[in-house]
């Protein structure tokens, strides 16, 4: 099994970022289509619509999906997420898509578009239930337009960084680097409770083991300060995990 998020090659992961973003073909914010070299407009990247926004992280989850091992309906992390999902493809007016990456590392991510992928790492520490709780959290990030709020921030860091190298290409650890950035963006302190408090109320809706919402929270927390050869990113872009179990602790006790 793989150990990093991104299989293919390092120019893979700047063009999910730099090209795979802009509708190159509806907004024509890119001089050459998929090109590295394309100059970014700043200001046409700070118009840019919702709506664009949501197509191109469609093209780039496509593009991300080719690039790595995702698991197949078969394998045994395909099938558990299938079951786990079963029935959310339309959930509180969504559309949503959910994949496993077979790699190591311990994280959950979701786009604008609605697709929402775990890595095999994470998935190997939780319960089901606590990883419900995670469904419902990535399905927040989503719902309240916190992916799409980081996608923009990315999308015109990227633009900014194009600017300040007007003479120059971005190198390819440049552009890896703002690749990862989406990846791995850091959501809001605001952000993480409100997706935390929709999480435990996605888990109450659906009649799950709200508890599952604390614990998988305090698995998070003891990963803090710890080596054992795995990524622990979702720290990192899920940031003050102790704190969160306790403010659930809190909502749940007060029920």
């Amino acid at each position: 099994m793989s150990r990093t998020l991104i299989t293919g090659s390092k120019v893979f992961a700047a063009f999910i970022l730099f090209a795979a973003l802009a509708t190159a073909g509806k907004a024509g914010l890119l001089d050459k289509v998929g090109g590295l070299d394309a100059a970014l407009d700043v200001a046409k990247a700070a118009t840019v619509s919702d709506a664009d926004l949501q197509a191109s992280t469609k093209q780039m989850m496509d593009q991300m999906d080719k690039n790595n091992r995702v698991a197949p309906a078969s394998d045994k992390y395909g099938k558990r997420l299938a079951d786990l999902t079963k029935g959310l493809a339309n959930e509180d007016g969504l559309k949503l898509n959910f994949k496993v990456y077979l790699v190591k590392d311990i994280n959950a991510f979701a786009t604008p578009d609605g697709s929402i992928r775990f890595l095999a790492g994470l998935m190997d520490m939780m319960t089901d239930d606590e990883l419900r709780f995670i469904i419902g959290h990535e399905v927040a990030h989503v719902k309240l337009g916190h992916s799409l709020k980081a996608t923009r921030t990315a999308y015109l860091a990227s633009a900014a960084a194009k600017a300040a190298n007007a003479n120059s290409k971005l190198s390819v650890q440049q552009l890896t680097e703002l690749a990862e950035k989406f990846v791995n963006a850091q959501f809001s302190q605001s952000q993480e409770t409100d997706a935390d408090n929709y999480g435990l109320a996605f888990m109450k809706r659906h009649k799950y083991n709200q508890a599952a919402a604390e614990s998988s929270l305090r698995k998070l927390a003891a990963l803090d300060g710890t080596a054992d050869g795995r990524s622990a990113s979702m720290l990192s872009s899920h940031p003050g995990s102790k704190q969160r179990a306790d403010k659930i602790h809190e909502l749940l006790a007060s029920k």
